[in-house]
């Protein structure tokens, strides 16, 4: 029978040794789960829970997923935190409001950020500043 699987601190090790960034985040996958009005009525308070992580340092990053066809939102997100393990994502999570509410439900997935680029402009005259 085949492996199915290989060892988190396996995949870890060789990341780091190919000198990729190893980071490891958490992945916080969001659903709707009455439909629109019960997130919509909860995120004035869901923001400023996720405003208070950022300054916090425990948000990386955080926004809403749209429809296949990129024209509407259902309410469906994801949030991905640095946090010291599964269960503490879990627990940051469990205190949204957006969840505390019972306007969403979540799932939470580890993620080892290996690859990628960010690019960050400042004018210094202006000081404007772009992401890409």
């Amino acid at each position: 029978m085949a492996d199915t699987s290989v060892p988190a601190a396996a995949l870890t090790a060789e990341s780091k040794k190919r000198g990729y960034l190893a980071k490891q985040l958490y992945v916080i996958f969001t659903r709707a789960s009455n439909g629109i009005d019960p997130v919509m009525a909860a995120l004035e308070d869901h923001l400023s829970y996720q405003e208070k992580l950022e300054r916090e340092g425990v948000m990386f990053a955080a926004g809403p997923n749209w429809t296949d066809n990129e024209q509407s939102w259902e309410g469906d997100g994801m949030i991905v935190y640095r946090a010291n393990s599964c269960a503490h994502a879990r627990e940051i999570a469990a205190q949204d409001p957006m969840h505390l509410s019972g306007a969403r439900t979540f799932t939470v997935r580890p993620w080892l950020v290996n690859e990628g680029t960010l690019s960050i402009s400042i004018d210094f005259a202006t000081g404007r500043f772009s992401m890409g």
